[in-house]
C-alpha cells in the first residue's frame, strides 16, 4: 500500500518577504508586492516586477563567506528557504543526511553571468574570474543545499519551465510512496535576469503595470522571483518522531500538451489530463475540493484555457469553489512558481485562509458565475485544495493537498 505523504516543514523567500510568516501575513492582507524593476536597468516596454527585498535572508548571511560569495541569487534564495523548511520540520543532521532532494529551476545564475559580461564590456573588470560563473548551471542549487545543510541522499534537478518545482514536489512525494526515502526536500528557485525579462517582454506577455488574473482587462503577467522548499515525509515516520504535519500531499498528475513552444493548448489537453490524474491519484471526487490555487498568469490565453479545464472537471459546482491566483501578489516566479504556490496552498489549508486575486476589479463576463476571490481574502476551514502549474512547451502538473489528520 502506498505510503501517506505529509508536509512537515515549509520555507519561502519571495517578494512578500523572506519567510513563511511574512508570506502568510501578505496573503491575509492581500498585499501586492509587484513594483518598479530596480535590479537592473531596462529600456523596454515593461519596467515592473515582484523583486525579493534587498536584505539578504539571515539564513544565508549567517553562512561562511567562502560558502556564499560564489552563490547565484537563486541559490541564495534556495538556501534560505531550505534552511527555514528544515528548521520548521525539525530535521537534524542524521535525517538530512539520508533525505532525498528534488530541485526545480529554469534560469540558474543567469543574472550573475550577465553581470560578468556587463562589467567586462564596461571595462570595470579586466581580469576574468571563473568563480563568478560557478553559479550558472542549474545543478549548482542542489550542490549548494547539499554542502550547506548536509544532504547526502538521492538528488535530481528538473527544468520543465514554469512547472519545474511542482514536478519536483511530485517526484519527491513519489520517492517516499515507493519507499526509496522516508524524508525528502522539494525545492524550487528562480531569479530575475535580463534574458528572461526581455524575452517575455518581446513576446508581449507582460502587463505594463501589475498583472490582473481573471480580470476583463487582463493584459499579461508580472515576473517575480524567489524560492520555496517543502519537507515531505512518510506520515508514519513523522508521527513516530513527533513532527507536526501542516498538510498532506494527497496526489499529483502530470501530462504534456505537445502543442506549441509558448502557447497553451486551446482546450487545455495536457492541463485537463493532469488535473484528472491528480484527483484520481488522491482518490477524491471534484466535490471534495474546497479551494483552487490557480496557475492564473493573467494572460488572456492562459486564464481562458484554465477556466475551461476547471469547468470540464467541476461542471456547475465550479461556481461554488473559491478560485484565486497568488501570482497577483508575488508575480510569476517561473521555475519557483510551483513550489511557492504549493507553499501558499499549505498555508491556506493550515491556517484556514483563501488568498485573494489582488487587482481583480472587473471579472471577465464569461466567468460571472465563478467564485473569484477578490481583496480581502477569506478565513474559512478547508479540507482539500489543488494547485496547478503549466509550463512553456506544454508541461502541466497538478498537486492535490489536504489538511493533515487531526487538524
Amino acid at each position: 500500500m502506498p505510503r501517506r505523504v505529509v508536509i512537515t516543514g515549509v520555507g519561502v523567500v519571495c517578494a512578500l518577504g523572506g519567510d513563511v510568516p511574512a508570506l502568510a501575513a501578505g496573503l491575509v492582507d492581500g498585499r501586492c508586492a509587484i513594483g518598479p524593476l530596480t535590479l537592473f536597468p531596462y529600456r523596454g516596454r515593461c519596467r515592473s516586477a515582484a523583486q525579493v527585498p534587498e536584505a539578504v535572508p539571515a539564513a544565508v548571511a549567517a553562512l561562511p563567506l567562502a560558502t556564499t560569495r560564489r552563490l547565484s541569487r537563486p541559490d541564495r534564495f534556495a538556501l534560505a528557504a531550505a534552511a527555514e523548511a528544515c528548521g520548521a520540520a525539525g530535521l537534524d543532521a542524521g535525517l538530512r543526511r539520508r533525505a532525498a532532494l528534488a530541485v526545480g529551476a529554469t534560469t540558474g545564475g543567469m543574472f550573475e553571468t550577465e553581470e560578468v559580461y556587463r562589467r567586462r564590456r564596461a571595462g570595470e573588470e579586466r581580469r576574468f574570474r571563473l568563480s563568478r560563473l560557478l553559479g550558472t548551471p542549474l545543478s549548482t542549487t542542489a550542490a549548494a543545499v547539499s554542502q550547506a545543510l548536509g544532504f547526502y541522499g538521492p538528488q535530481v534537478t528538473l527544468s520543465t519551465a514554469c512547472s519545474s518545482s511542482a514536478l519536483a514536489v511530485a517526484l519527491a512525494a513519489d520517492s517516499i510512496r515507493r519507499g526509496e526515502a522516508r524524508v525528502a526536500l522539494a525545492l524550487g528557485t528562480d531569479g530575475l535576469c535580463r534574458l528572461t525579462y526581455a524575452g517575455f517582454d518581446a513576446l508581449q506577455a507582460l502587463d505594463l503595470d501589475r498583472c490582473r488574473p481573471f480580470d476583463r482587462h487582463r493584459r499579461g503577467l508580472s515576473l517575480g522571483e524567489g524560492a520555496a522548499a517543502l519537507v515531505l515525509e512518510d506520515a508514519e515516520h513523522a508521527r513516530a518522531r513527533g513532527a507536526r504535519a501542516h498538510a498532506a500531499l494527497l496526489g499529483h498528475g502530470t501530462a504534456t500538451d505537445a502543442h506549441h513552444p509558448t502557447a497553451p493548448h486551446p482546450e487545455g489537453r495536457g492541463a485537463l489530463a493532469a488535473l484528472r490524474a491528480a484527483l484520481a491519484a488522491a482518490g477524491l471526487p471534484p466535490e471534495a475540493i474546497d479551494y483552487v490555487n490557480a496557475h492564473g498568469t493573467g494572460t488572456p490565453q492562459n486564464d481562458a484555457m484554465e477556466v475551461g479545464v476547471l469547468r470540464a472537471v467541476f461542471g456547475s459546482r465550479l461556481a461554488r469553489v473559491p478560485l484565486s491566483s497568488t501570482k497577483s501578489q508575488v508575480g510569476h516566479c517561473l521555475g519557483a512558481a510551483g513550489a511557492i504556490e504549493a507553499a501558499v496552498t499549505v498555508v491556506a489549508l493550515d491556517e484556514g485562509i483563501v488568498p485573494p486575486t489582488v487587482g481583480l476589479r472587473e471579472p471577465d463576463p464569461a466567468w460571472a458565475d465563478l467564485d473569484l476571490v477578490r481583496t480581502p481574502g477569506r478565513r474559512v476551514p478547508l479540507g482539500a485544495a489543488l494547485t496547478s502549474s503549466y509550463g512553456f512547451g506544454g508541461h502541466n502538473v497538478t498537486l492535490v493537498l489536504g489538511r493533515a489528520e487531526g487538524r
